[in-house]
């Protein structure tokens, strides 16, 4: 049997039908036999974090669990990245779709390639909100996922989305 890791996975959109993305992004990271969905945060409407002037942002994080290695786990995300045409132009600029592997399991990376807890999550509220709102429990370089959420600049700018 063929071992498998729980990773979170963080997905956010602010070009083209956001919602509708999102919740078709999260159909296709998941491979019935390589990823299984373990859980689903509430998606939340969430200001812009640096970059330049640009619209607001739907955030959501999930939960899966993959027998994939990170390498390709993380060339899956950028596949359905590609699908829904990101282009990479400007740092912290608009997407359509960008997904990123905030933790594999307890394997950590400072690869260029890879990073692994994601370098940025701990102070984004974005991730941890709805992290937090899926998982009580949840720790990142061990503290509480949720305390992380409470100190983060960007909490204010933060709103649960209803699909309006």
């Amino acid at each position: 049997m063929t071992s498998t890791v729980r990773s979170v996975l963080a997905l956010g959109s602010n070009l083209g039908a956001s919602n509708d993305t999102l919740v078709l992004a999260v159909a296709d990271l998941v491979e019935p036999h390589r990823v299984r969905l373990h859980a689903v945060s509430p998606v939340v409407r969430t200001k812009p974090v640096g970059g330049p002037e640009q619209p607001d942002y739907l955030n959501m994080v999930i939960e899966v669990e993959t027998d994939l290695g990170p390498y390709e786990l993380l060339a899956l995300c950028q596949a359905v990245e590609e699908k829904y045409h990101r282009k990479r132009t400007v740092r912290w600029g608009p997407r359509t779709l960008d997904v990123d592997i905030i933790t594999y399991g307890s394997w950590t990376s400072d690869d260029v390639t890879l990073t692994i807890p994601h370098p940025r999550a701990a102070v984004r509220a974005f991730v941890l909100q709805p992290w937090a709102w899926m998982d009580s429990g949840a720790r990142l370089d061990g503290r509480p996922v949720a305390e992380l959420a409470a100190e983060a600049e960007d909490l204010a700018g933060l709103v649960p989305f209803e699909g309006v």
